[in-house]
């Protein structure tokens, strides 16, 4: 019997604070995403809420490689309410949250996607890994994220509201983590705090 996203993470999550988070700032920057720069699928929603929550879910087997572990646990235990190839793509998003960027020549499962699919695991994989750093330090440090378009200059600004307006948290791995984001929306981007 397959399993629900909440299901696998309670049964194997030793905490769901973080991920519920991630699952959080994901879901705030694909509605803006979705609204201001490229429309995108309620599955596509679903899938990226799915993998948020089951980002983590790895470390149940080892800390070392534990996106790869999420990978094959999502495989493994299936996903109710996700097709076959949803919940190959949600497995594959959970990979790329951290580690190697996807590559179809050397990553098996993301190189059986059909082009359109491989688009879809790189924007929401990238909007995965850019929550994850934003949660770096497991603290729920941000209140809000609102997203401008600069659409002439290709540039997505990420506007970031802390919920302690005097304390500006670090984002040192939300930079770093932005890659793929910027990889899978083919923009530039520019994180920063709100006035």
């Amino acid at each position: 019997m397959k399993l629900s996203a909440e299901d696998i993470l309670s049964k194997f999550a030793n905490s769901s604070e973080h991920p519920v988070e991630v699952r959080r700032l994901s879901m705030m920057i694909f509605d803006e995403m979705n609204e201001k720069v490229f429309e995108m699928s309620n599955a596509e929603r679903k899938m990226l809420e799915a993998a948020a929550l089951l980002h983590d879910i790895g470390y149940y087997v080892d800390s070392k490689s534990h996106n790869k572990h999420s990978r094959d646990m999502v495989i493994k235990y299936g996903l109710s309410g996700f097709s076959e190839k949803e919940t190959l793509m949600v497995a594959s998003i959970c990979r790329y949250h951290r580690g190697n960027l996807p590559d179809k020549n050397k990553h098996e499962l993301y190189g059986g996607f059909e082009k359109k699919e491989r688009k879809s695991v790189k924007r929401l994989g990238g909007i995965l890994r850019l929550s994850d750093g934003l949660d770096r330090a497991h603290l729920s440090l941000i209140k809000k994220i609102k997203i401008n378009y600069d659409e002439e200059n290709n540039i997505v600004e990420i506007i970031l509201t802390p919920n302690t307006p005097e304390f500006r948290p670090d984002i040192t791995s939300a930079v770093r983590k932005r890659d793929l984001f910027e990889i899978g929306f083919k923009c530039q981007s520019v994180i920063k705090f709100a006035e």
